[in-house]
């Protein structure tokens, strides 16, 4: 046996002492950068797609394009929502673990924060490619279908979607970063007993 280093069931290296306290404060950095990123730029995606419209005149009709339209990108402003919420609850949780230096991480609670953001990298990823397919649609036209390419009519509401759509992929892949993270402080709580003295995140 190395010195800072223990044997786990299955012949798995857990790192304890300092080794230990450094990966965990890595990780808890690391995890709080990422609920940041993924609070901000949730609110950003959803702001942008929800506050999208165009007035276009079309011979005496004025037709007015806003998010509501295309229920693709209702889905993605509430995916981005509820993923910006539970991400400021989760940096809360987290900054006050790490003021107070306390255990606040027991197997029942990692189990319930890994749970969650695996629900939510699914839920943001599948409401990224809905939101994707149907702009590719309104970009390029379904000729087949005598669907026409609505921006070219709608040029400003378009791009902006487009961006929020951007912010919105951002934020997908930081759920599923995420994920990783907590799944590997999930199994981590099973590695070692002493690991459950770590004060984590």
């Amino acid at each position: 046996m190395y010195s800072g280093i223990g044997i786990s069931p299955g012949n798995v290296p857990v790192y304890l002492g300092s080794s230990l306290k450094v990966v965990d404060r890595r990780v808890k950095v690391a995890e709080v950068v990422l609920r940041c990123v993924i609070c901000g730029l949730g609110v950003l995606s959803a702001f942008l797609i929800g506050s999208d419209t165009q007035v276009k005149q079309i011979f005496s009709i004025e037709k007015k394009a806003k998010f509501t339209d295309m229920k693709a990108l209702v889905f993605l402003v509430i995916a981005n929502g509820i993923a910006a919420s539970y991400s400021l609850l989760q940096v809360f949780r987290c900054i006050v673990s790490m003021l107070r230096g306390s255990v606040l991480f027991s197997k029942p609670l990692a189990w319930v924060i890994f749970s969650c953001d695996q629900i939510l990298a699914y839920l943001t990823f599948s409401a990224v490619a809905a939101a994707a397919q149907s702009a590719v649609i309104a970009e390029l036209g379904q000729p087949e279908l005598q669907w026409m390419k609505i921006c070219n009519l709608y040029g400003k509401f378009c791009t902006q979607v487009g961006e929020g759509i951007v912010s919105a992929f951002l934020v997908s892949l930081s759920m599923v970063t995420l994920s990783c993270m907590s799944a590997f402080n999930l199994f981590r709580l099973y590695g070692s007993n002493k690991s459950k003295n770590s004060g984590r995140c």
